[in-house]
């Protein structure tokens, strides 16, 4: 992100010969939007002054006053690498605002802004860095995403194995243009499947570069001639995509989160931390995971977490402590997936994380075994309990849970517990290729 002013930004316009802004923001279910202006428009812009009706949008429809204003944050300034050279095309992530001008309280990027305002006043910045996981199809004559690949890579392969290395080298390329520090690019498990890694950062920052990371992996695939899902789990028969989070608390600059002197080298805080999310996780899912797709990933086998367990020395649990001491000290959450809103995601893992803290809630002992290899028996000794299993069980903790219902914002989190149960109902209504195959020939 850039300190630019509001003259820094007219002048690169002129200079780089930018014809069209993309005033981009995302709706409650995290799809990016946005209103493109030209040139002639841009002081309007930047001046608060572009007003749109928000009416259709998921989330925001049914409100009586539906004129919005998009307030550009400035520091989100960028030119698309992959636009006309003549022309370009540039973006500024927006906020949304009411006619009055007070924020709207739907606006995703407002929920995580008060989020990091609580924090904030109790001596906290919250850091974040995502393990983004995809899938790469081809598409068909028409131009249709399929799952059809035809690779067969396999954890870390390279080429000509990896038939997908060239696009993701212009994904690293094109990001990095964009301002990305990339950590790693690598196949994943999966055939055809793929994980870029960029730099942690604040919890803001991390969401605006998620709703960016996936924009360019989507365009930069389709320039390829294929398609990028971040659909949890495409196919039955491997692995999911899921988008690891990893998490840490800073205040003064320092990580709050290490102690050399504990036998996990996690400090008071970091336990508290853990113990906020663990209280609430079920609650969390519903965000974190909002499609009937994710949970075809909580199956045993696949190395996605079911259980709720925490440790610092097995790769499988729900919240892993990675190896990494002193200031790389981190809480990593394992169980989400890319389909997340990234702001309502990291704004409800930093109020669990935080109502942790404020009310020194202990996690339960951490379990240093694969939990999905025990007999039943051992979790119930261990009181090891389950994530939601379908999108329905998730909205139904969210309704127990005034806590996250609160951070969301009642009125948004009844939308989004409204659209998700249609969703669940709609998806129980219909017909599947499961069902015609195993029953229609017997019955």
């Amino acid at each position: 992100m850039h300190n630019y002013t509001k003259e820094d930004i007219l002048r690169i316009v002129e200079e780089e010969d930018v014809a069209f802004i993309r005033l981009q923001f995302t709706d409650i279910f995290g799809t990016m939007k946005n209103m493109a202006v030209t040139v002639s428009q841009l002081e309007k812009a930047l001046d608060n002054r572009c007003m749109f009706d928000a009416s259709s949008l998921e989330g925001i429809t049914g409100e009586e006053d539906s004129d919005m204003y998009l307030y550009p944050d400035l520091s989100t300034f960028e030119i698309f690498p992959w636009r006309p050279q003549q022309g370009k095309v540039a973006r500024l992530i927006c906020d949304v605002y009411r006619r009055d001008g007070s924020p709207y309280e739907g606006d995703p990027r407002h929920v995580l802004k008060r989020a990091i305002a609580c924090a904030a006043e109790m001596g906290y910045v919250l850091k974040a860095g995502p393990e983004c996981e995809f899938f790469l199809f081809h598409t068909d004559e028409d131009g249709i995403p399929t799952t059809v690949t035809h690779e067969k890579g396999g954890y870390f392969d390279v080429g000509p194995l990896d038939l997908g290395e060239n696009a993701r080298r212009d994904m690293v390329l094109t990001l990095e243009e964009m301002g990305f520090e990339i950590l790693s690019s690598h196949h994943e498990i999966a055939p055809a499947q793929h994980e870029i890694d960029f730099r942690y950062d604040e919890a803001l920052v991390t969401a605006d570069h998620l709703m960016t990371f996936k924009m360019v992996v989507k365009t930069i695939a389709k320039r390829h001639g294929l398609h990028a899902t971040f659909m949890p789990k495409p196919r039955i028969e491997t692995y999911g995509s899921g988008m690891h989070v990893n998490l840490s608390l800073h205040r003064d600059g320092r990580n709050v989160f290490p102690d050399p002197e504990d036998e996990n080298g996690l400090s008071r805080e970091g336990y508290y931390f853990i113990g906020g999310l663990m209280k609430h996780m079920k609650a969390i899912t519903c965000i974190t995971n909002p499609t009937v797709n994710s949970y075809k990933r909580f199956v045993p086998g696949y190395e996605a977490p079911v259980y709720m367990g925490w440790s610092s020395k097995t790769r499988g649990p729900l919240i892993r402590v990675p190896s990494g001491r002193g200031e790389n000290t981190r809480i990593e959450l394992r169980s989400p997936d890319a389909t997340a809103n990234p702001y309502l995601a990291l704004a409800v893992l930093l109020m669990a994380g935080l109502d942790g803290i404020r009310n020194q809630i202990l996690p339960p002992a951490c379990i240093d075994q694969n939990i999905q290899k025990m007999t039943q028996q051992q979790r119930d000794a261990l009181h090891v309990e389950e994530l939601p299993r379908t999108l329905k069980e998730a909205v139904e903790e969210l309704e127990k849970d005034s806590f996250i219902q609160d951070v969301l914002g009642k009125e948004l989190a009844e939308k989004i517990m409204r659209a998700h149960r249609k969703e669940y109902h709609d998806y129980c209504m219909q017909v599947t290729d499961w069902e015609i195959s195993n029953y229609l020939y017997r019955l």
